[in-house]
């Protein structure tokens, strides 16, 4: 099937990675279903892309019902699924580790782990019945899936989770040719990491701050595009993305 006859789910589409994602795909064929809490925003993405090429919903990825209704207005609207992007996440303030409200914990474990749970359960609910069978789902892991800032556990621990999602899913989805691949992102300059560069900069592991390294989120877009594009046959299991000199690789 032609990427113009494809139809994909990006949530958190209204800003951002999401927002550099969903043009990608836009630009490359899809229909996409722009994703998120505020309507305002989803159709300034929309406004960016293609015309005819969006459809844009309301939903809450801490709640269930809302997941259910996004999926059924997915299905009711063009029949089949055959990408989503789980994009949508948040982090919890950086406080001492012992600080950490069990409420701040909770919230993003719902948004950055539950959520991606329960919309790929209802993308395979729909994939393995529609026809072609199959699709694919890309997760937005993040560089923090492999290593964390100071004062991140929550969020850490989510991307640490979304790996294990990403593997388990997969494998889950040979049955019914839907491949599971993970997009693990650094310093992609989006209205989130502006803090990399303005001001003191952010907390580095010795104590000191510093101002980051970004790179442009179109790559990002354009890496979830790429495997968005594969056949069934093919997948990117992991892929890190990331600005070139952001202290990752080695000592800082």
């Amino acid at each position: 099937m032609s990427e113009a006859k494809k139809i994909a789910v990006v949530t958190g589409a209204g800003t951002g990675v999401g927002r550099a994602a969903s043009l990608a795909l836009m630009n490359t064929g899809f229909t996409v279903v722009l994703v998120g809490r505020r309507l305002d925003m989803l159709e300034e993405t929309a406004k960016l892309g293609p015309a005819g090429k969006s459809l844009c919903v309301t939903a809450d990825m801490t709640k269930p019902d809302s997941i259910a209704a996004l999926f059924d207005k997915v299905k009711a609207t063009y029949g089949r699924l055959d990408v989503l992007f789980n994009n949508a996440g948040m982090g919890a303030p950086a406080v001492n580790f012992e600080d950490l409200g069990l409420e701040q914990w909770q919230a993003v474990v719902n948004t950055n782990l539950t959520g991606p749970f329960l919309c790929t359960q209802h993308a395979f609910r729909i994939m393995k019945d529609q026809t072609p069978r199959g699709g694919r789902i890309i997760n937005n892991g993040s560089i923090s899936a492999h290593a964390p800032r100071p004062f991140s556990a929550a969020y850490t621990s989510t991307k640490h989770a979304i790996t294990g999602l990403t593997k388990a899913s997969n494998l889950d989805g040979r049955l019914y040719d839907i491949a599971v691949g993970q997009v693990d992102i650094g310093n992609a300059a989006t209205p989130m990491t502006d803090r990399m560069v303005n001001g003191p900069g952010v907390l580095q592991p010795d104590g000191t701050t510093k101002h980051e390294p970004r790179m442009d989120a179109k790559a990002v877009g354009d890496a979830v595009a790429y495997m968005a594009g594969l056949p069934l046959d093919a997948n990117v299991l992991t892929m890190t993305v990331m600005a070139t000199k952001m202290p990752f690789v080695g000592r800082g």
